[in-house]
């Protein structure tokens, strides 16, 4: 059976009042999540700032600064943030979906980082409609989810307020702790927590005989797992995607993200059609958001397909 041809299309999320691109340029972003004002480096935003660089730092709680020298196996900006007004160590930012209420924790890292990825919340509004569904076709079936890569559970905590059985897999211990705070903030409970290399768990998982109804695969472009296993995305990828497709129940959504900026939405259309041709609803794109002053801003590739 010839797979479905997918439409290229640009995901803009809707994330109300809780986050706000207002600027972008000069290689930074400037954001409000919550009450507080971050600016911070993003390498995709080559053209011009809006405002005025006064005006950024009249308006920034806080600002990241790169410091030199990166870690061989995880290259990303490492650096500091420097506080220009009073900020929390960690505060809850409120997010609302479908009638839900959630509380995020963020915090700033020394890899510009804050908890959160609010260009995500397309793929979580994607996620919540694909369990509704399932819960309406097969009210007395749980909807089995596997969040790899999960990094601090957003998406785990949207599925978990819809019903899902939700398996979390992500090799750092602290990351684990911060989604399970987030998770007790948003009144929620019983999401299963698995600190392991995610292609180690994978294909034990292929050997059981387990299946899944949902997959969310979010692979960073370096990283280690608790053993110190290495993880290179262009190593690694296509074993990976391959293994996580023998876990599909006949019922089933499948999400791949991909934040390398040398990947496009192309490759993972390629490597996930070669091992499952028949795949059904196929939508590919890019994860886009908006400042306040209309550019759109890329951050990142998916490729999606859904039986449901």
């Amino acid at each position: 059976m010839k797979a479905e041809e997918p439409n290229y299309h640009f995901d803009i999320p809707a994330l109300g009042k809780s986050y706000e691109l207002i600027d972008s340029g000069g290689f930074e972003k400037l954001e409000r999540f919550g009450e507080f004002i971050l600016a911070r480096p993003e390498p995709q935003a080559v053209w011009d700032k809006s405002l005025d660089e006064s005006i950024w730092l009249q308006k920034a709680h806080a600002i990241f600064k790169k410091t030199k020298g990166r870690d061989q196996l995880n290259p990303e900006e490492r650096g500091e943030w420097q506080n220009l007004k009073k900020m929390p160590e960690k505060w809850f930012m409120d997010y609302m979906q479908d009638g839900f209420s959630f509380k995020f924790k963020l915090s700033l890292s020394s890899f510009k980082h804050v908890g959160i990825f609010p260009e995500q919340a397309a793929n979580w509004q994607y996620l919540a409609k694909k369990i509704q569904v399932f819960n309406a076709q097969k009210p007395n079936e749980p909807f089995r989810l596997l969040n790899l890569f999960a990094y601090t559970g957003g998406a785990s905590i949207i599925a978990k307020a819809n019903g899902a059985d939700v398996t979390h897999v992500d090799a750092i211990k602290q990351v684990i702790s911060w989604s399970r705070e987030s998770m007790e903030a948003s009144n929620l409970k019983d999401i299963r927590w698995v600190i392991e290399d995610a292609l180690k768990f994978v294909k034990r998982e292929v050997k059981r005989g387990k299946k899944y109804n949902g997959i969310i695969l979010d692979p960073p472009a370096y990283g280690r797992g608790p053993d110190g296993e290495k993880w290179v995305l262009e190593d690694g990828i296509n074993d990976l995607v391959k293994s996580t497709l023998e876990l599909l129940d006949t019922k089933h959504f499948y999400l791949l993200n991909l934040y390398s900026m040398g990947f496009s939405a192309v490759i993972a259309e390629t490597i996930i059609k070669q091992s499952k041709p028949d795949l059904q609803n196929p939508q590919m794109g890019e994860l886009i958001l908006q400042d306040s002053f209309q550019k759109r801003l890329p951050l990142g590739v998916f490729y999606r397909f859904s039986s449901i």
